[in-house]
């Protein structure tokens, strides 16, 4: 059976990043070797190049920070070349007015921005760094520009009590949408689960602030509210299930089916230096061994819902870290044999006290810098 069509590609320009998030979705590992090389600029125009020929129509330049990139004016223009809508998937800090003109001129789409929380000394405590005045100026300076601009604040328990001064601060900057981004617990996010996950009642509590909101507003903002998987009781079609919908291409050149795909083992990830993006989402095995239906466990190969073809299995990852297997049945999913691991974790989240994002390994070992080609870094 042939492949679907990808219709995004999330293009991870660099894992550099000046915040230190406790919920980043970039590898826990980002300094390992491997990640040391990033691609160089006409790597970066040929993937847009052979991506749009895939049927890919949306590019988001993410990282870590992507405006760490020298060459990011360069690499806007060849999207534009290559008839792909840009985002540009930044903490805001380095958009300053001078360089969000270039990006423009250059055929910049779109602007998301990420905030933290809308109060300025949690959001600095969050982010590990001071950015917050800087976040809202870079907001202002995409709406001068006439950008058009998401807000994007990636919610947990420690901030979620902040959803209507949050809903305020996006309507008062003028962006068109809110991404509502409840914490997906891979990368930094599983090693601060405990202090991240939310309460019912404050879930319950934000939903109904967005209620209130939709109602106020209309439809002057685009607002995106969606419950985090934990407390759900079925899944969700992870990036829109395994290789059906969106791929993502490391700083180094790996090409993955989402951003967590590494930490699975045995899956090998061909690299874009190595082979031509089509046969890497055709043909490659990481993008076949989760890809439709064959691959799945019971109860979800004889689903009684009907599912498989719904939410495609639900997470690869999660179902990994929870049950040591990846092929097994999402926890999410309340048919799961092992939904009370689900169940049990958002029971149990005591701390509230964070471990960094950072280039070291969560307990402390450096394994080195995450320094790409210095010809492309400011």
């Amino acid at each position: 059976m042939a492949a679907p069509k990808p219709f995004t590609l999330i293009a991870e320009l660099s894992y550099q990043c000046p915040l230190h998030c406790p919920y980043c979705s970039n590898p826990v590992d980002i300094g390992h070797p491997k990640y040391r090389g990033e691609l160089e600029t006409e790597d970066w125009i040929r993937v847009f190049g052979e991506a749009r020929g895939l049927g890919v129509l949306q590019l988001a330049l993410t990282g870590g920070e992507p405006m760490l990139r020298r060459d990011l004016v360069q690499l806007c223009a060849a999207a534009r070349d290559a008839d792909l809508y840009s985002s540009l998937i930044t903490a805001g800090t380095l958009f300053t007015r001078e360089r969000a003109e270039a990006l423009k001129a250059a055929g910049l789409d779109h602007v998301q921005i990420s905030i933290q929380s809308p109060d300025r000394e949690e959001n600095d405590r969050i982010g590990g760094n001071r950015s917050f005045e800087k976040k809202i100026a870079a907001a202002r300076a995409a709406r001068e520009l006439d950008f058009p601009l998401t807000i994007n604040c990636v919610l947990h328990r420690q901030n979620l009590d902040r959803i209507e001064e949050l809903l305020d601060l996006t309507l008062e900057l003028g962006a068109q949408r809110l991404e509502l981004a409840n914490t997906q617990y891979y990368g930094w996010a599983v090693v601060n689960q405990e202090a991240l996950m939310p309460t019912w009642q404050q879930l319950r509590r934000g939903e109904e602030a967005v209620k209130r909101f939709r109602e106020r507003v209309g439809n002057k903002v685009d607002v995106l509210w969606v419950l985090p998987d934990f407390y759900e009781d079925l899944p969700k079609p992870c990036m829109g299930g395994w290789g059906r919908t969106a791929m993502v291409l490391a700083p180094n050149g790996d090409v993955l089916p989402c951003q967590a795909a590494s930490t699975i083992p045995g899956l090998e990830f061909a690299n874009v230096l190595e082979h031509p993006l089509e046969w890497i989402w055709n043909e490659s095995d990481a993008f076949a061994r989760f890809r439709g239906t064959g691959w799945m466990q019971e109860p979800c190969r004889s689903c009684p819902l009907g599912r498989q073809e719904v939410d495609w299995g639900g997470c690869r990852c999660q179902a990994l870290r929870l049950t040591g297997d990846a092929a097994a049945t999402d926890p999410v999913c309340r048919l799961s044999p092992n939904h009370e691991l689900v169940v049990s974790a958002r029971e149990s989240a005591q701390t509230e006290e964070f471990l960094y994002r950072t280039t070291k390994r969560p307990h402390g070992s450096d394994v080195g810098g995450a320094r790409a080609s210095s010809a492309n870094y400011f």
